[in-house]
């Protein structure tokens, strides 16, 4: 696919950077969600299959992981590490797997107060994929993941357009230049 193809992506909200940017009427255009596009404004495009869908599959890579995890754990009771290794592990991806949970869930309420945070709880997610996979199960029951954050975005830009326009009178290209004094 070529840059020209490709749809640009742009996110709604605030004016420190997070402008919307203007499509082709001239008004702000929403934000993309992951395997949701655009459809989650007007609920088209099988918008209600496509989130039970990403439901039962966060859901199955949730169970698969479990299994991958128990294996993983069968294999350090087989090398015989001991039992206080056995419950650091086990301790170790349920609390990685909660704060995972809490944390992904809460990306999809509002944005980071602050990224470089978010970054370095990165590879703790990563330990705690299953709580990751969980909470997006989950909000995939209720809406698409991280739908209530743009949409109040996208309506602030919309309200904010339609203000800036409302304000303007006429058309600013027709009217008549000032004579300037002879």
């Amino acid at each position: 696919m070529s840059d020209d193809e490709q749809t640009p992506r742009t996110t709604g909200g605030t004016e420190d950077g997070k402008a919307a940017a203007t499509g082709a009427t001239g008004g702000p255009r929403p934000e993309e969600i992951r395997f949701f596009g655009t459809t989650w404004v007007d609920h088209t495009g099988h918008y209600a299959l496509r989130r039970a869908g990403l439901a039962v599959g966060a859901l199955a890579a949730a169970v698969a992981a479990c299994f991958v995890l128990r294996f993983a754990f069968q294999g350090l009771r087989i090398a015989n590490t001991g039992g206080i290794v056995n419950g650091l592990v086990i301790v170790m991806f349920a609390v990685c797997s909660a704060i995972a949970c809490r944390k992904t869930w809460e990306g999809f309420q509002r944005r980071p107060d602050d990224p470089a945070r978010e970054d370095s709880l990165r590879s703790l997610k990563a330990i705690g994929f299953i709580g990751s996979l969980l909470a997006y199960a989950a909000r995939c029951l209720i809406e698409a993941p991280g739908e209530r954050l743009r949409r109040a975005e996208y309506e602030t830009a919309l309200a904010r357009y339609e203000k800036r326009r409302g304000s303007r009178t006429g058309n600013p290209a027709a009217r008549k230049k000032p004579k300037r004094g002879k």
